[in-house]
Parts: structure tokens; C-alpha cells; sequence
């Protein structure tokens, strides 16, 4: 069937022997498959060589090249391990009831009593007590100078505080109830004529003070110690006791009521070892900082060597008594004069050996006018020449140089300039020192040190042959070789 324009329909459209043969999958030989052509990114080959050539670096840098740590030198001072816990010994005597019953105190811990004044009651019967606890506590008026008082007690606790001494807080409660207390008790004071006068067979007893002194409500067994009695166990507080004399507690007779320090001459024993006692002594005085409150303060030296028992340094104090009346056991730190130079870690000094040349045989040559020894030296025809020979010098004595053994051997012949005398090279000498790198090579300094701790030392500062301040040295003195190039 064909249409207007003389085409054939697609249905009647007559197939070709190639189509049938396409339409069955087969290959008739003449198409070809088409290979995709190679291309190559540039950018992906140099990004891959640059990952390569640091991967390299890194593994010879890592297991090829030396560390070598530089270090700046500066200027500083020891801070020597001073701090020491040591026991404060007080005159002090306790004071014991003579009756049983309630305790109320009226001083509060810490301020001077004088002698003959009202320092607590015990109540027999129990009446006071009462009236005590039946009192409404918001009811007591409190005076300014009380309230003064009581802000004063907690802003110096406050301001003292530290969390690796939380055993302070116990001695701050029973402060601030002693304060209370004492505030509260001092209203109760005139109903007690009222109860004695009542005809009770247990009255409130009036307890005064026998003598004049500082008042706190804690014994602990150290009270009439004396520096002498001190042992190395006494200073163990795993095993120590304090207890706390609380108000309105029931005592018995000849118990504990208070105690009291009378003198204000004090002192804190701490123990020493026998290098440190040696300079205590000599300095008879020395500056003490308390770190519970960073005060300081003056103390005299008494050295007590017990032999096998322990070495003992008493410091007695003047003043600050009533300041750490409260207190059994101070830390304390001494504070000695420092020595002043340049700091300089431990792990970068070492020795190194050198010949000992007399200061006549060293002169000056070269181009440069450098140090040096004349040398004789054999020649090829047997015949004995001079050679100069630079070296370095490293220290110096009243008449010997330390030179560098790099160039010289030992029996090397030396003759002194415009003399006919010779010296042969048998004599050394170890220097201690420090390789300075500011030239790029490990190059050895001679050191002196001041003083010393575990991890560093003072050395005395711009010497002839020594370093000076913001020189670089090696870290650790054992990493490098005498001369060697330094890759920082």
C-alpha cells in the first residue's frame, strides 16, 4: 500500500537481509567495537608524586634523623623544697570541772580571758538547760558589734579556706556555735540568781578562770609537751585525736572544761635532715610563712639531734600566738635566700675532657689572630717542622689553658713561641658544661654552678667561657657529639 507521495507504509516497508540479521544479534563483520583512548591527569600524577615525597620525609625524619631539642637559656632562681609540717607547742594547762552537769561557756575560743573572769557554768540540775532550749533563738537580739563579730568569723574562714584542708570546716562549725552560743548564754546570765536563790540542792555552779589567757574548748593530748619530748611518731596524724569541748554538753568531774595558752612565746617543731639542721644553725633566724593565712614571721633556730630518734628544728616565735592558738599541726614554709643566675635543666649538663696546656705554649695565629699551640711535627724527608695548630680554649687557670683535645694527641710536642722550650701533651682535666648551638654545631660551654636541685641548676652568668642569657643549648646533652651540626 502506498500513500499520496508514492512511500510505502511503515507496516508494509520491506525489510533488507542486513536488518533481519541486526534484528537476530548478529554480527555481520563489518562494525568494529569502539576503545575508549587513555587519558592521563596531570594534576593527579603530581598531587600523587608531592603525597609520596612526604610520606618519605616523614619516615626519615621520624626514624632516620636525630631529635635534637633545643632549649633557651634564661635567667631564674631555685625554689628549694622548703615546706614542712610541724607541731605547735604552747604553754598551755587545762582546766578541769569540779562538778557534774551541763557546760555552758560564755568566751568564745580564741579571745583572752583574764584571771578570775566568768568563763562557763555547770549546771547540776539541769534547770539551765532548759531554759536554753526553750528559748526562741530568733528572739535574741543581736547588738552591731556582734553581728561584726560574727561577719568577721566567717569572712576569715572564707578567705582561708582550701579544700585539701577540709578539717578546718569542723573547727569553723564549733567557732561559730562557741560565738553563738556565747551571745545567746550571756542573756540566760541573769536568770541564774534567780536559780540559785531558789534553794535547788544542785545549783549552776560559776566556773572562772584561774589565770590570764588565750581560751579554746580542745584538748589533745599535747598539751605540757616540750620540744625535747617530740618524737618522729608524734608527727603521724593518722593517729591523732582532738577533742572538741562543746556547750551544752554533760560532763562529769575532773573532765576537761577548757584550756587555756598563758605565754605569748610560742614555737613549731618540724623535722630535718641533718644538711639542713647544719644550715639552720648557722643562721640562727630564719624567715617562716604560715600557709594557712601566707603570714610570715621570724624564727630562732634550735637544732635537736636525737640521734636515731630524728633530727628536730624548734622555731620559736615571739608574736602570732593567738593566731594559731586553734591550731596542733602547721604547714609551714622556711624561706632562704635563692640564688639568682641562669637556669639551666639538668638533663642538658655533661663532662667532657680536655688537655691541660700551660698558658705559655698557647699564642695567637692564623689569619683570623685565633688561639693555637706550635706543634713539631715529622716531615716526609724526616725532618722535624713547626706547624701552628688552632684550637679553642675552654676554661683557664692560674696557669693552665683547657683546650679541645679534637686536634691535639696526647704526646704531641709543643714548643713555646721565641723560645727553644717544649712541653709534651700528657695532663687532662674533665670540665662540666653545656653544648651552646647558636652557631649551628654543638659547641661544649663550661659551666658553674651555684646551686642545685633535682631538676635544675644556677649557674653563674656571663663567665669568660660560659653562656649568657637567651643562649640555646641542647636539652639533652647526651643526644649530640662534641662539634656536631645541628638540623633544628
Amino acid at each position: 500500500m502506498f500513500l499520496e507521495n508514492g512511500q510505502a507504509s511503515p507496516s508494509e516497508r520491506i525489510q533488507l537481509p542486513e536488518d533481519q540479521d541486526l534484528a537476530r544479534g548478529q554480527n555481520t563483520g563489518n562494525i568494529r567495537q569502539y576503545r575508549k583512548p587513555l587519558n592521563i591527569n596531570l594534576g593527579v600524577v603530581i598531587f600523587s608524586a608531592i603525597f609520596a615525597y612526604i610520606i618519605i620525609c616523614v619516615c626519615l625524619f621520624f626514624f632516620k634523623t636525630k631529635h635534637i631539642r633545643p632549649y633557651t637559656v634564661m635567667e631564674g632562681s631555685l625554689s628549694d623544697e622548703n615546706v614542712y609540717t610541724g607541731i605547735a607547742l604552747r604553754t598551755e594547762m587545762i582546766v578541769n570541772s569540779d562538778y557534774s552537769g551541763y557546760i555552758n561557756y560564755y568566751a568564745r575560743e580564741g579571745e583572752r580571758v583574764g584571771s578570775g573572769q566568768l568563763v562557763c557554768t555547770v549546771d547540776e540540775s539541769g534547770q539551765l538547760k532548759e531554759i536554753l532550749n526553750e528559748q526562741n533563738a530568733d528572739n535574741t537580739a543581736l547588738s552591731e558589734s556582734d553581728l561584726r563579730e560574727l561577719k568577721a568569723t566567717i569572712s576569715g574562714f572564707c578567705s582561708n579556706f582550701s579544700p585539701s584542708d577540709f578539717d578546718s570546716v569542723y573547727n569553723f562549725k564549733y567557732d561559730l556555735e562557741g560565738t553563738v552560743l556565747k551571745l545567746a548564754n550571756i542573756n540566760v546570765l541573769e536568770n541564774l540568781s534567780e536559780l540559785n536563790s531558789a534553794g535547788s540542792s544542785q545549783p549552776v555552779n560559776l566556773c572562772y578562770s584561774p589565770v590570764s589567757g588565750i581560751i579554746t574548748y580542745a584538748v589533745d593530748g599535747y598539751e605540757g609537751k616540750t620540744a625535747e619530748d617530740i618524737t618522729e611518731a608524734d608527727f603521724n596524724q593518722e593517729g591523732y585525736e582532738k577533742k572538741q569541748l562543746i556547750s551544752n554538753e554533760l560532763a562529769a568531774a575532773r573532765d576537761p572544761l577548757y584550756r587555756l595558752s598563758t605565754e605569748e612565746t610560742w614555737s613549731v617543731v618540724i623535722p630535718v635532715d641533718r644538711a639542713k639542721a647544719v644550715e639552720l644553725e648557722e643562721a640562727e633566724y630564719v624567715k617562716v610563712k604560715f600557709l594557712k593565712n601566707q603570714y610570715q614571721s621570724w624564727g630562732e633556730v634550735t637544732i635537736l639531734d636525737k640521734g636515731g630518734d630524728g633530727v628536730f628544728a624548734q622555731l620559736t616565735f615571739t608574736n602570732s600566738m593567738v593566731t594559731f592558738v586553734t591550731d596542733r599541726f602547721l604547714e609551714v614554709e622556711l624561706i632562704t635566700e635563692t640564688e639568682r643566675g641562669l637556669k639551666v635543666p639538668n638533663s642538658a649538663i655533661a663532662t667532657k675532657e680536655f688537655f691541660l696546656v700551660p698558658k705559655a705554649f698557647v699564642t695567637k695565629g692564623g689569619n683570623s689572630g685565633e688561639n693555637g699551640v706550635l706543634r713539631e711535627t715529622a716531615g716526609e724527608d724526616g725532618g722535624i717542622t713547626t706547624e701552628f695548630i688552632p684550637t679553642q680554649i675552654y676554661h683557664e687557670t692560674e696557669e693552665d689553658y683547657y683546650l679541645d683535645d679534637s686536634s691535639l694527641r696526647v704526646g704531641d710536642h709543643l714548643i713555646m713561641p721565641d723560645s727553644a722550650e717544649d712541653y709534651t701533651i700528657s695532663k687532662s682535666a674533665s670540665l662540666t658544661g653545656v653544648y651552646n648551638i647558636n652557631k649551628g654545631y654543638a659547641d661544649f660551654k663550661e659551666i658553674q654552678i651555684l646551686k642545685q636541685n633535682d631538676e635544675y641548676a644556677i649557674i653563674k652568668s656571663n663567665t669568660t667561657y660560659g653562656l649568657s642569657a637567651f643562649d640555646h643549648i641542647v636539652l639533652d646533652a647526651s643526644s649530640v657529639e662534641p662539634d656536631e651540626l645541628i638540623n633544628e
